[in-house]
């Protein structure tokens, strides 16, 4: 691997800036994140996102191409050097120190990545989005974004949300998709008046929905709402909805068992491919 630094300390400084990327503060402070994996990476490069530097474990170099890459992966880092991405070659213990967990795929990487504003998203505004406020759990809010991404939504808002969109847990549960998925950050307020202003009927998902999920209209332009896994919906939507700012709705999913709701990225799910069957059944 022409050009690539070899680092075999744990304490190397490009060691630790890396590692130290695990940290939110240090991610908001830097705008760089970690993404472990050669397809994540790969999904962030075709996105357009800076690929700083990446970190291949030596042992590993000489893999040989898999069904899902067909690139040697010396040639595919040789790409991105080419590219003006900095290579590193580390040792097992230098490459466990920024490796997920105990898990090794044999490449991990800097991108420059961070949460984009509702101006700057570029949400689709003929297609359904979903709106998830106080999101707790970063493995969620992946699953979240695969599951926009493969039912071909507009996007996703994350209001209030208690994770950030580029913890490397997201982008890891997402496979890739935050990348590419029309994705805005801002507060609950701003969330409701961006509706208001571009009147988005919003369909809200609560326990005590006045409608099954299949009732509403999950088409069109639906901004599909749901509220955080311990606390649900805060009330700034319904006072949004009694003052006539917003129009909105809500939907229910039944639960015949002892559980009182599902997962939130279940809920996300089932939701958007109930706007996937409207949407084709009126084709």
């Amino acid at each position: 691997m022409t050009g690539a630094e070899s680092i075999t300390s744990p304490a190397n400084p490009r060691i630790k800036r890396a590692a130290a990327l695990r940290d939110a503060d240090e991610r908001r402070t830097t705008g760089l994140t970690i993404v472990d994996g050669r397809r994540e990476l790969t999904r962030a490069a075709a996105s357009r996102v800076e690929l700083v530097e990446v970190f291949v474990d030596a042992g590993r170099l000489d893999d040989p191409p898999t069904a899902e890459f067909g690139t040697p992966l010396a040639d595919w880092l040789s790409s991105l050097a080419a590219g003006g991405t900095l290579l590193a070659s580390l040792s097992e213990k230098a490459f466990e120190r920024v490796a997920f967990g105990g898990r090794n795929e044999g490449v991990v990487g800097v991108v420059r990545f961070g949460p984009r504003s509702l101006a700057d998203a570029r949400l689709a505004a003929d297609r359904p989005i979903l709106v998830i406020e106080g999101v707790e759990k970063p493995g969620n809010l992946g699953a979240i974004l695969r599951t926009a991404d493969a039912a071909g939504l507009g996007g996703v808002v994350v209001c209030d949300a208690r994770t950030d969109v580029a913890n490397p847990a997201v982008i890891r549960a997402s496979l890739g998709t935050v990348f590419s998925m029309p994705l805005a950050t801002c507060s609950t307020n701003e969330a409701i008046e961006w509706c208001r202003s571009r009147g988005r009927p919003v369909v809200a998902a609560t326990p005590e929905g006045t409608r099954l999920w299949h009732a509403a209209n999950l088409s069109g332009a639906a901004a599909i709402l749901l509220g955080s896994e311990a606390h649900g919906l805060s009330g700034a939507w319904t006072a949004a909805a009694e003052q006539g700012l917003i129009r909105m709705e809500s939907v229910r999913l039944p639960m015949h068992g002892i559980a009182d709701s599902l997962n939130l990225s279940v809920t996300a799910a089932v939701l958007a491919y109930e706007s996937v069957r409207q949407r084709e059944a009126v084709r």
